[in-house]
């Protein structure tokens, strides 16, 4: 389901029905009301009533176009599906994504109306699948226009330089087998997962095309991205990843969780 087309009808909905009613419908509706009250000799104030789709369209309309600038332009929230971006997020961790961080873009269609900055290397941006769009993912942003990537052997390498990770704990308990690790990608340093006895992928150099991304998952074994699909086009670009406000896994709702995302 597209909740953003879903909201942007119902926006255009009730706005044409106030707008009609405001323009013509109620003032021809008035009339007819004192006319009837007239023709009964009724000599208390004529009670005007609405009919219910146009009450609820003057109701609604406000709230939901609201929500809609809110969640097009400024904050909209995601629920995290997927162990791909562990340990940096978690399975049913709800985060907010600042949706104009790398520019203002029209809901649905998402064309770009203003561009207020790109996306640095290191944000844990939100974006459209390029194989099907309908779908929401979220990764690092590893490689950007231009940057020459690599991944063999478990390491990195962006720009033919290595990049630096020190080991935090062998066999964390939230990850028996794997390693937990500190890369240190640019000026943002975060922590990432790898199991030693997993063969993973060999990726040979390739150089990130103009207006497109390279992403990847901190669960670097057991993650879908662009070292398996390929490169997110600018035009997919959702919004960045701010901060987790919410945790819920089936259970009661837990908020003690709530940080800034790195």
């Amino acid at each position: 389901m597209d909740f953003s087309l879903l909201l942007v009808v119902a926006v255009a909905i009730t706005g044409l029905v106030w707008l009609l009613d405001s323009l013509f419908w109620r003032r021809a509706r008035r009339q007819r009301q004192r006319a009837a009250a007239e023709e009964k000799g009724s000599r208390e104030a004529v009670t005007y009533k609405d009919p219910w789709p146009i009450d609820y369209a003057r109701s609604f309309f406000p709230v939901l176009l609201i929500v809609l600038v809110l969640r097009s332009f400024v904050i909209e929230p995601f629920q995290i599906p997927s162990g791909s971006m562990r340990p940096t997020l978690k399975v049913g961790d709800f985060i907010l994504v600042n949706k104009f961080a790398y520019g203002l873009r029209l809901p649905v269609i998402n064309t770009e109306i203003a561009d207020l900055g790109e996306p640095q290397r290191g944000d844990v941006m939100v974006f459209r699948f390029p194989e099907d769009p309908s779908v929401n993912f979220i990764k690092r942003v590893i490689g950007l226009p231009g940057d020459h990537i690599r991944y063999e052997n478990k390491q990195l390498y962006v720009n033919g330089e290595p990049v630096p990770k020190t080991l935090v704990n062998a066999d964390p308990p939230q990850a028996p087998g794997e390693e937990l690790l500190r890369e240190h990608l640019g000026k943002v340093e975060h922590d990432i997962y790898n199991n030693p006895s997993m063969p993973g992928p060999q990726m040979r150099e390739i150089v990130v095309p103009d207006h497109e991304y390279f992403m990847m998952g901190d669960n670097r074994d057991h993650s879908n991205d662009s070292r398996y699909w390929g490169f997110v086009p600018e035009a997919n670009i959702v919004g960045k990843a701010f901060a987790v406000w919410m945790h819920w896994d089936g259970g009661l709702p837990s908020f003690s969780t709530v940080r800034q995302i790195h």
